[in-house]
């Protein structure tokens, strides 16, 4: 049996995975016929005394963590007055109480605000202002960032998540509120179709925007993702997992829609264990899946080598793990059969995705990814994709131009922005900004990029945004930010400065510190002696700065 007929065999009338046409968001898209009806149905559904959160020596098992989500979401309404359609934004480190909030949030049809733990206070400041966020949980790193904003936003209330210093006047502790909460919020009718996440993406210029998806985009990924396992187990390409209660590692920061809905929301339905890390640290993380027994493990290519790595010097115990997930970035093939050597019951899978799909888009695993490990994967189930020129022409097998999809996992639209909404959607399906091509087996391939950015350990990086602050300087008159390769992260960001005095690089990089955040100042940086190439139009001809900084530092 193929993957064709594997599909047709799950998708049928009256199956589990039963798919229909519908019209949503203006859209026809397939969609599941028995897939959650909002997100609070999911972790309904879920409710169970299986363990659910582990984060050091804390455990909340699925009923604990629904009755505590609930009692906050009881404060939310009661104390905050949070209605429907409002934003409550979540902003701190993978503590329980983000994963509590997200759950609090979204159970009352209010939009999660899943921000950047890892923005600066002008970048925190512009997030909270543009999503109108009328409520802020965040941690004592964030509570810093918060204080030191120019101006705080208006309206804002703030919950203190595990603070360690005294808090600002009006902001209360997360334990006061729930020690205050009532048992459970009035209920709420949510459609399929309503407002549920919004999570800020990098675009090429310009500020991050934010990308608002429905409660059955979200769905649909998740159960897309159901699918295309129990297909691939029907089919025989990738490996039958059962057994006891599944365990996956929690390592990729949940303002991702990789930690989000990879790791956190499809833990519902599995009746998974999640286990949190404060940070990624290879070291821990072994002790971890030896001890927790851990099978699943997701994280871009920068954290499986890693773990490839130790795995290889250090001899440990990791057969538990049954499969090792990617995405964020491409692997190297040589990774992908590094992580089948390294694991002797792990199957390797990846997959391509986008803040604005929900993760969802295609996936490859086991023996496929091994046959084709520069590929990522064929196009999941219920969507489709197509790879047009640049007058938007289809394009047959084998040729290159921009890969653009459509379904029921894509995103509503960006947070008040029809100009990026009317870039971004043409003919019903979603312009990409990737530069890819289908082999004659419906295998994609991910060759460049028409948006100019850095995709750094999974991280997207705007180039203009980081050429903006470098021309701040004084000094600097000309600049060109662009990735340069790096085996562990995927890219570094690089950068050519053309300035009119000798600048040092120690002070260059405090110049850019209040105003880049960490991972976006660059790591590598050549002074030109004379003006930037350009080309007839006048732009900077940064395809061969690239070129040349991949040379001298690759």
């Amino acid at each position: 049996m193929n993957r064709i007929e594997a599909l047709a065999q799950l998708t049928g009338e009256g199956l589990p995975y039963e798919l229909v046409e519908i019209e949503a968001l203006g859209r026809r898209v397939r969609a599941f016929a028995n897939a959650p009806v909002n997100l609070r149905a999911l972790f309904e559904a879920g409710r169970s005394d299986l363990p659910f959160i582990v984060y050091e020596d804390e455990r909340l098992s699925f009923e604990q963590a629904w009755a505590l989500s609930q009692r906050l979401a009881a404060a939310m309404v009661a104390d905050y007055g949070v209605e429907k359609g409002d934003r409550v934004a979540i902003s701190m480190r993978n503590y329980p109480e983000w994963i509590l909030g997200f759950m609090a949030a979204t159970s009352i049809g209010a939009i999660a605000v899943a921000m950047n733990a890892l923005w600066q206070p002008h970048e925190m400041e512009y997030g909270l202002k543009d999503s109108g966020a009328k409520l802020l949980l965040a941690d004592q790193e964030r509570l810093d960032r918060l204080a030191a904003c120019e101006a705080q936003p208006a309206g804002l209330s703030v919950i203190a998540v595990r603070a360690t210093k005294p808090l600002a006047p009006g902001v209360r502790s997360y334990d006061e509120v729930m020690a205050g909460a009532g048992a459970a919020p009035p209920t709420r009718e949510v459609a399929p179709d309503d407002d549920a996440i919004m999570l800020y993406t990098s675009g090429s210029t310009g500020h991050p925007k934010g990308a608002v998806s429905t409660h059955r985009n979200i769905m649909s990924a998740l159960m897309s993702w159901e699918l295309d396992a129990q297909a691939g187990m029907l089919a025989g390409f990738a490996p039958v997992v059962g057994g006891p209660q599944p365990a996956a590692l929690l390592s990729i920061p949940l303002f991702h829609v990789s930690g989000l809905h990879v790791s956190l929301l499809q833990s519902f339905r599995a009746q998974r264990r999640l286990v949190c890390m404060y940070k990624w640290d290879p070291a821990q993380a072994v002790e971890i899946i030896e001890r927790e027994k851990i099978t699943g493990f997701n994280g871009p290519p920068a954290v499986t080598g890693d773990l490839v790595e130790i795995a290889r010097r250090e001899g440990r115990d990791l057969s538990s793990l049954v499969a090792v997930g990617g995405g964020g970035a491409s692997r190297a093939p040589e990774q992908v059969r590094a992580i089948d050597k390294a694991f002797p019951n792990a199957a390797p899978n990846t997959g391509w995705g986008m803040t604005e799909t929900n993760a969802i888009g295609t996936s490859i695993a086991g023996a496929d990814y091994l046959e084709h490990p520069a590929s990522s994967g064929r196009v999941s189930g219920v969507l489709d994709i197509r790879i047009v020129d640049e007058d938007g022409v289809a394009q047959p097998a084998n040729t290159r131009g921009e890969l653009q999809i459509r379904g029921a996992s894509i995103m509503r639209g960006y947070w008040n922005r029809p100009d990026a909404n009317a870039e971004t959607f043409v003919d019903g399906w979603m312009r990409t900004g990737d530069v890819a091509y289908v082999d004659e087996d419906g295998f994609v391939y991910i060759v460049d990029r028409i948006k100019d950015l850095v995709i750094r350990g999974g991280e997207n990086i705007g180039c203009g945004a980081v050429e903006a602050a470098l021309l701040e300087h004084p000094d600097v008159l000309e600049v060109s930010v662009y990735g340069v390769p790096d085996a562990r992260l995927g890219e570094e960001v690089g950068a050519t400065i053309y300035a009119r005095a000798p600048i040092d690089e120690d002070e260059l990089r405090a110049f850019l510190a209040p105003r880049l955040a960490r991972f976006e100042i660059p790591r590598y940086v050549h002074f030109a002696g004379e003006p930037l190439p350009r080309i007839a139009s006048g732009k900077i001809l940064k395809r061969q700065l690239r070129d040349e900084a991949a040379a001298r530092w690759g």
